[in-house]
């Protein structure tokens, strides 16, 4: 049967994560320089991931555990001793806004989105992370025409795999499982999940050297996006 709605990921599915991560990055690090903070890029870094783990420890699960200002508001508490809140606003901010003006399309996401919409697919984005922050993403990548719904885990208290980033979206738009098919880059997130609540999975821009094997097993791997209508039409 013709799946009645697609869902997709977001993040490294739509559009190329690292370059944007990249220009964040070298944003953030940058403002820190202009803030009197004494960082060479090694520093830096290492900087930065003393909060990004800390958060990813205490905040696993949560939407909040991918959130650039939180990573920086812990890294400069740790290396200050201080709150430092206009500065942790002045990275978060340098970074985000440097990471989606690197952002675009992956060739044939468009126009495979158009064609979907065409066909009477419904279509839906289920991203972990912050509202604000995706919300941001889509309304760059021009995508709002292009999609029926957003869902983010800040939304449902649950980060995927966890059931309701798929039910929910299902049942806001009145479709069964057995009408849907999830696409997305993580097998972990994306593929185990949607196949728990039995949706039909499709596995794109995943490392190629990932064992797939039992439950992990997409139904479906595409090398390019276009090829998403040849499976969903």
């Amino acid at each position: 049967m013709t799946p009645s709605v697609a869902l997709f990921d977001l993040d490294d599915t739509l559009y190329p994560y690292p370059p944007c991560k990249e220009a964040g990055m070298d944003a953030a690090f940058e403002t820190a320089r202009e803030l009197g903070y004494d960082f060479d890029r090694e520093s830096f870094d290492e900087f930065y991931q003393t909060g990004r783990l800390e958060v990813k420890r205490e905040l696993s699960g949560t939407a909040a555990t991918h959130e650039r200002f939180i990573y920086f508001k812990r890294a400069l508490e740790e290396h200050t001793g201080e709150p430092r809140a206009g500065d942790a606003l002045a990275l978060g901010d340098a970074f985000w806004e440097a990471y989606v003006d690197e952002m675009e399309l992956f060739p044939g996401v468009e126009e495979t989105l158009e064609t979907l919409q065409r066909e009477g697919v419904d279509v839906a984005i289920t991203t972990n992370l912050t509202t604000r922050i995706q919300l941001a993403k889509v309304e760059t990548l021009g995508l709002e025409s292009d999609i029926d719904l957003l869902l983010t885990s800040e939304e449902t208290g649950r980060e995927k795999p966890g059931s309701v980033m798929f039910t929910l979206p299902l049942a806001r738009l009145d479709r069964r499982p057995s009408e849907a098919i999830m696409v997305g880059d993580n097998v972990g997130a994306d593929i185990v999940g949607a196949n728990a609540v039995g949706l039909e999975t499709v596995l794109w821009n995943a490392d190629p050297d990932e064992p797939l094997e039992g439950r992990r097993k997409p139904d479906h791997r595409i090398d390019a996006f276009e090829e998403l209508t040849e499976v969903v039409l």
